[in-house]
């Protein structure tokens, strides 16, 4: 059925205008309460520990929600104006360390591939299972281990905290190591000409290399300031802990919104964007509230769909398309677990497959 429908089916138009001043709401209130959260720990912590984990919970949700709204911004659907997405993208992209244009710039490229899984394998960089099978047996045991839920912890911390460091660190690096071999030729060499002559491998513009750069000045930055305000122990304890849950939680939801049984996994050849959209994209089925914290990227076909929908219209625009959304996968957090088996990319299937059931397979075939 869903082969039948065109992109001209939807009613998506009227849902892609952006609103400035609903915008401006819901940077309030987020930043705003996030703020004051952080204000609370301080007092509280003074009173008694014990108060501080529920103020810790309300962190992390918050820190959701900036997550969210930051990757509106990357889309340019949160607010009208390109520059105003771009300054408060940048803002949020400081509460979770993240350099937000280029991790817009990357996650784009996920939004334009998705379902093609010769071309995009994810969050977790999956295998074929023909590329699994000629690992070593311990070279597949690491690589279950480090696809396993629990990995999202150490995995999401180290994505937000210190991978856009090493990645401005290696890029510097890199264009040293070139700028040296390009004086070694010609010492008479310009710095626009060694700049122009260089092929960055860990950012694809200039743009996003200042996006890096000055992420990392404020984020390292306010590290060091609210170390010396608040003190090193009380910050980098509740700062870690808030990051390491938020980005975990962030990870799980993308995945079991695209890694799930039955989920558009194709080659190139004969991909389709709608499908890709539509089969590739689940519904995540949460409580009202969760899905004010993480702006309504449940709605994530219809998100796939257009991206230029700004939260404030995912909902309405679900609800008017419905009719053509019947065959869209809900999730449930109670599906998290048995998703999270989908890890090989059978490219012969179209399909994705468990460890396990690639096992079995090989066994039935041997015996």
């Amino acid at each position: 059925m869903i082969k039948t429908i065109n992109k001209s089916d939807f009613v998506l138009t009227p849902y892609m205008q952006s609103n400035d001043l609903r915008a401006t709401y819901q940077v309030l209130n987020t930043i705003i309460p996030y703020i004051f959260l952080w204000f609370l720990a301080v007092k509280v912590v003074d009173i008694s520990v014990w108060l501080l984990p529920p103020i810790i919970i309300l962190l992390v949700l918050f820190s959701l929600r900036c997550f969210s709204l930051m990757h509106d911004c990357g889309h340019y659907s949160l607010f009208s104006s390109k520059k105003v997405n771009r300054v408060v993208g940048f803002i949020f992209g400081l509460v979770n360390a993240m350099p937000q244009y280029w991790w817009s710039r990357d996650h784009a490229y996920h939004h334009k591939t998705n379902g093609d899984w010769e071309r995009y394998r994810s969050i977790g960089d999956f295998l074929s299972t023909k590329e699994y099978a000629l690992l070593t047996p311990s070279d597949q045991r690491l690589y279950g281990m480090l696809r396993h839920p629990l990995m999202a912890f150490p995995g999401g911390f180290f994505y937000l905290a210190f991978k856009p460091r090493l990645i401005l660190l290696l890029g510097s690096y890199d264009f040293i190591c070139h700028a040296f071999a390009c004086l070694k030729s010609d010492a008479s060499l310009g710095l626009s000409t060694i700049i122009s002559s260089h092929k960055p491998k860990h950012w694809s513009t200039a743009a996003e290399f200042w996006d890096i750069l000055l992420n990392s000045f404020f984020v390292v930055g306010g590290w060091l300031c609210l170390c010396h305000l608040l003190g090193p122990v009380f910050f980098l304890s509740v700062y870690s802990i808030v990051l390491t849950l938020s980005a975990a939680i962030f990870i799980n939801i993308f995945f079991v919104q695209h890694i799930f049984e039955g989920t558009y996994a194709h080659k190139t050849e004969g991909w389709d964007y709608l499908t890709g959209a539509l089969e590739g994209s689940s519904y995540l089925d949460v409580p009202a509230f969760f899905k004010w914290f993480t702006a309504d990227i449940s709605y994530h076909s219809i998100h796939h769909l257009s991206e230029k929908i700004p939260n404030y219209n995912l909902k309405a625009c679900h609800e008017k398309n419905g009719h053509l959304l019947t065959h869209v996968k809900a999730i449930r957090i109670s599906d998290v677990l048995d998703c999270s088996k989908f890890i090989l990319w059978d490219a012969d299937e179209n399909k994705l497959t468990s460890i396990q059931e690639f096992d079995q397979r090989q066994v039935n075939a041997f015996s």
